[in-house]
């Protein structure tokens, strides 16, 4: 099996410590980098740690045929604009496994007209992971409410609609809610 977990990990910013550290149970930096180079065997259960603790669903972590990577010619830093050191690729984004999408058809707070947001679906009890992101919260009647979670208690969520000027809202009980975890805009 051909993976990818090196190139995901740099693009994510992580050095195999953090990897290490992240996996459930943790481990060490030495069997991450043998994951990475093929020289330990890099089977399913393993696939699903290291994507776990990348964030990732395991499938971005496998090089597929049908999936073209991109070549990185240059990164934009603070100091400017430099060409890599060595050959890198970046993995496209893929939604992970129930995601939901909502595109945005006219501009609101920090979207705009032609972006798309994936959401990645919470349970009640998964609620508090989402506090100061924007989520999408459904309402009576096939409404929805899009705003930024501020806070929650006793099973009420307090959420801020992302016009300025907009009052807080108080919803009661929401059975589920999207949290948006990727934008996908063109420039």
């Amino acid at each position: 099996m051909i993976t990818c977990i090196r190139e995901v990990r740099k693009a994510k910013g992580l050095t195999l410590q953090d990897v290490a550290e992240r996996c459930d149970p943790p481990t060490t930096p030495q069997t991450v980098g043998r994951l990475e180079t093929g020289t330990r065997t890099v089977s399913v259960a393993w696939l699903n740690r290291i994507a776990g603790a990348l964030g990732v669903d395991p499938s971005q972590l496998v090089t597929h045929p049908d999936r073209q990577d991109l070549p990185v010619v240059a990164i934009l830093g603070a100091s400017g604009v430099n060409a890599p050191r060595k050959a890198e690729t970046a993995v496209p984004p893929r939604p992970s496994s129930g995601a939901l999408a909502m595109p945005v058809t006219a501009s609101i707070g920090d979207y705009r007209a032609g972006d798309l947001l994936w959401l990645e679906r919470l349970a009640p009890d998964r609620f508090g992971d989402a506090i100061n992101r924007d989520v999408l919260v459904p309402r009576p009647a096939g409404r929805f409410l899009f705003a930024r979670l501020i806070g929650r208690e006793e099973g009420k969520l307090h959420l801020l609609p992302l016009t300025s000027g907009a009052r807080q809202t108080v919803v009661a009980a929401p059975p589920w809610m999207g949290v948006a975890t990727t934008l996908i805009r063109e420039l």
